[in-house]
């Protein structure tokens, strides 16, 4: 039974246990030094740091490097390392990475996101190795889109949906492989996520529960992959957060780049939530009027899918967000590119949120 008594409320103040966020990209080099300090910011102890680097992580090695840089920047997280799935990973390495503590592998699609070139073109090459994963208890994180081809009817618009048929298949092959169908964008993921069995999560994010459509086509800031979809699928996401449904959980997918990339002549996918993160949801499930299943999507489930410790009031500080209108910045300086004019700018920038973290 889980436990989710730890969160106290009143008219103003929330106080809940730290968040986890179980899909986040951190990066390298400048934006790395800038935004992983902002996670904790953000309201977040605990995160899935996702391996799409220049190059990728995909040996155990090179993800246990990354680990130990991102502790620098922020010794009071726990990171969760994740390797990128590649043919170099072999069941031999997967032994590896498990002994080395590391929790999860990413499939991408080539070429549908950031980084994704080197990604997956035929998923039943890599079955040895989501066997040696299913053997080790290691969990398998989809990027469940398939890659648009004009002759087969897929776009942007329904890549997602068409990719459902792969992840049932998957299950099928790999009953007790826990397997996470990232970012959901739509009602045919929820509803295919909720038919399946326990070993199969799914990550939805802060931006999704906000956004449509109508919402980036024009507005490079809120363009992502999977772009957000219709009302009806919005809606659907927003449905099963309020049920509080224990496989779905919070994986904000914020993804960091600078202006200049976000507002070029083709812009880059990624929505930046990091430093606002726990606020705005606090905004949003008090908009619903769940506020009461807020700590299950931000905490509770993710950590009981991934299999960690329940954090609550026993073993753990709270965090406290009092009600305050708060208004996120324009934008962050990218470090040691002040001088340069670089910056990142968040969702919902210049915007009011209701709530803010309590600070010392």
């Amino acid at each position: 039974m889980v436990d989710n008594t730890s969160t106290k409320t009143s008219t103003d103040t929330i106080t809940l246990p730290w968040a986890s966020d179980f899909h986040c990209h951190l990066r390298q080099g400048a934006m790395m030094e800038t935004v992983t300090p902002m996670v904790e910011q953000g309201g977040v102890r605990t995160v899935l740091a996702m391996p799409n680097l220049t190059p990728p992580l995909t040996t155990a090695q090179m993800a246990v490097d990354y680990g130990k840089a991102l502790k620098l920047l922020a010794p009071s997280v726990h990171f969760i390392l994740t390797l990128y799935l590649n043919p170099d990973l072999t069941p031999e390495e997967i032994n590896k990475a498990a002994a080395s503590g590391i929790t999860a592998v990413k499939m991408y699609p080539s070429g549908v996101t950031t980084n994704s070139d080197w990604g997956v073109v035929d998923l039943k090459m890599y079955y040895r190795t989501f066997q040696a994963m299913q053997d080790n208890n290691m969990v398998l994180c989809l990027h469940g889109e398939c890659p648009s081809d004009a002759e087969k009817g897929i776009c942007i618009l329904n890549a997602e949906e068409r990719f459902l048929d792969t992840l049932r298949e998957l299950h099928k092959d790999f009953p007790r492989l826990r397997i996470v169908l990232e970012h959901a964008t739509t009602k045919a993921a929820v509803e295919c996520v909720r038919s399946l069995g326990d070993t199969v999560g799914c990550t939805i994010t802060a931006h999704h529960l906000f956004i449509t459509v109508d919402d980036w086509a024009g507005q490079p800031h809120h363009f992502c992959k999977p772009v957000a979809k219709f009302p009806s699928d919005r809606d659907a996401l927003r449905e099963v957060v309020m049920s509080g449904h224990p496989r779905f959980f919070l994986g904000s997918d914020s993804a960091p780049h600078p202006r200049k990339a976000k507002q070029g002549d083709k812009p880059a996918a990624g929505v930046f939530t990091t430093p606002i993160l726990i606020p705005l949801m606090a905004t949003l499930f008090e908009k619903l009027g769940c506020l009461d299943k807020l700590e299950g999507f931000i905490s509770t489930n993710g950590r009981a899918f991934y299999q960690l410790p329940v954090i609550n009031s026993v073993n753990s500080e709270p965090i406290t967000l009092i009600r305050s209108a708060a208004k996120v910045p324009d934008a962050f300086d990218v470090k040691g590119m002040e001088s340069e004019g670089e910056t990142v700018v968040p969702f919902m920038s210049g915007k009011e949120l209701a709530w803010k973290i309590k600070t010392s």
